[in-house]
C-alpha cells in the first residue's frame, strides 16, 4: 500500500506537502514563543481567508494572480530556465490592460486581457532571445529587466505621457485615467470582490497542464529542459522552443497584471509594486514546477496572504504570514531533507524476502 502511495514520481508532491506542514508547525511554535496565542492567530488567519463571501473573494483575487505568476515561472522551468522577471512582465501587462481598457466598447475586456498577454509576452521574449542569441543568463537578464520595467513605467510613462489629466490646466494625478466600465472583470458573488479572474486563472492552469503534458509542443519543451543539446540533435529547434516558452511565461504574468488592473484597481495606479511576481517563484517551487501543483500552491498562498490581514486581531504583524511562505520554500528547495523519509516508507512496505527452502537429502 505505502509503495503505491509513495512512488518516486510523487516525491515532489509529498515533499511540498511536508514542507507546508512543517512551515505551519514552525510558525505555530514561533507565535507561541512570542507570547501570543497561536490558536487565536491561526484561527484569525483562517477566518480572514475563508469565513464568508468577503474573505473568500480576497482569497480568490490573490490566488488568481499567484497562480498565473507561479505558472509563469513553472513554464520557464520546463525548458530549463529560471524566470525571475515575472514582476516586470506583470507590470507591462497591467499597463497594457490599463491603456486598452480606457476605450469603451463591448470588447474592452477581452481586448484588455489580450493586450496584457502581448505586453507581458514581449517582455518575457527578450530574455529568451538574449539567452539563445547571445548566451546571456536568464537570471541576470530577467532581474535587470524587472528594474527597467519598474523605472520606465513608474518613473516615466505613468507619471508622464500616460498620466491622467484633470481640468483645462492638464494637472496630472497619480496613475493613468480610469478604465471603461466595460473592461471591468465582472463580480461573481454579491458582497464579495470575487471576480471572473479566478475561474479564468483556473482555466488557464488547466490549459497549461494540457499543453505541457498532452501535446507535442509540450513534449519538445520538456525535452529541451532535460537537455537542449540532445534535443537539438534529435531535430528539435531548441532555441525556438526556449523563446516560445519564455514568451508564454511573460504572457501569463502579463495577464496576472491585468487581473489586478481590471478587477480591483480599475486604472494603473501611481505606485504599483505588488510583489506578486516574486511570490510566483515561491508558488512554482512549492508546486514542484507542475501546472497542477502550482495551481494548488497558488490557492494556499493566496489564502495565507488574504488571511494575514486579520493576524493583527491577535497582536501579530501581518508580515508574519511571509514566514510560512519562506520556510515552505526553504524546505522545498532542499529536497534531500525529506527524501530519506520517503525511501524508508517505500522500503518498509516491501515484503520481506523469504528464505530459500532447505534441500532435503534423499537416502
Amino acid at each position: 500500500m505505502l509503495d503505491r502511495l509513495f512512488k518516486p514520481a510523487r516525491d515532489p508532491l509529498w515533499s511540498a506537502l511536508a514542507a507546508v506542514l512543517a512551515a505551519l508547525i514552525v510558525s505555530f511554535v514561533a507565535i507561541a514563543s512570542s507570547g501570543r496565542d497561536p490558536f487565536a492567530g491561526f484561527g484569525n488567519l483562517a477566518s480572514g481567508a475563508l469565513a464568508g463571501p468577503g474573505p473568500l473573494g480576497e482569497t480568490a483575487i490573490k490566488s488568481a494572480v499567484l497562480i498565473l505568476t507561479g505558472l509563469s515561472v513553472a513554464v520557464a522551468f520546463t525548458v530549463g530556465l529560471f524566470n525571475i522577471g515575472a514582476e516586470g512582465q506583470l507590470i507591462w501587462g497591467g499597463l497594457a490592460a490599463a491603456v486598452v481598457g480606457r476605450f469603451d466598447n463591448p470588447l474592452a475586456l477581452p481586448l484588455s486581457l489580450a493586450a496584457a498577454a502581448i505586453g507581458g509576452g514581449i517582455w518575457g521574449l527578450i530574455p529568451g532571445l538574449l539567452k539563445v542569441r547571445r548566451g546571456v543568463h536568464e537570471v541576470i537578464s530577467t532581474i535587470l529587466l524587472n528594474w527597467v520595467a519598474i523605472h520606465l513605467v513608474h518613473g516615466w510613462l505613468v507619471a508622464g505621457p500616460l498620466s491622467a489629466a484633470t481640468g483645462s490646466a492638464s494637472i496630472s494625478v497619480a496613475g493613468t485615467a480610469p478604465i471603461a466600465r466595460a473592461a471591468w472583470l465582472p463580480r461573481l458573488i454579491p458582497g464579495s470582490r470575487l471576480d471572473l479572474g479566478f475561474p479564468i486563472a483556473l482555466a488557464i492552469a488547466a490549459a497549461v497542464w494540457f499543453l505541457l503534458t498532452r501535446t507535442r509542443r509540450g513534449f519538445e519543451w520538456r525535452a529541451v529542459g532535460a537537455g537542449s543539446e540532445a534535443a537539438y540533435a534529435s531535430g528539435i529547434p531548441s532555441g525556438r522552443r526556449v523563446c516560445e516558452a519564455m514568451a508564454l511565461s511573460g504572457a501569463l504574468a502579463g495577464v496576472a497584471g491585468a487581473f489586478l488592473i481590471l478587477g480591483t484597481e480599475h486604472k494603473y495606479p501611481g505606485v504599483f509594486r505588488t510583489g506578486y511576481g516574486f511570490d510566483g517563484i515561491a508558488v512554482a517551487l512549492v508546486g514542484g514546477g507542475t501546472a497542477a501543483g502550482t495551481a494548488i500552491a497558488g490557492l494556499f498562498f493566496g489564502a495565507v496572504r488574504a488571511g494575514a490581514t486579520r493576524l493583527q486581531l491577535s497582536g501579530i504583524h501581518p508580515s508574519f504570514a511571509e514566514l510560512i511562505q519562506g520556510i515552505a520554500v526553504l524546505l522545498v528547495a532542499a529536497p534531500r531533507i525529506f527524501l530519506p523519509l520517503w525511501k524508508r516508507l517505500r522500503s518498509s512496505s516491501e515484503p520481506a524476502a523469504s528464505a530459500p527452502p532447505i534441500p532435503t537429502v534423499q537416502p
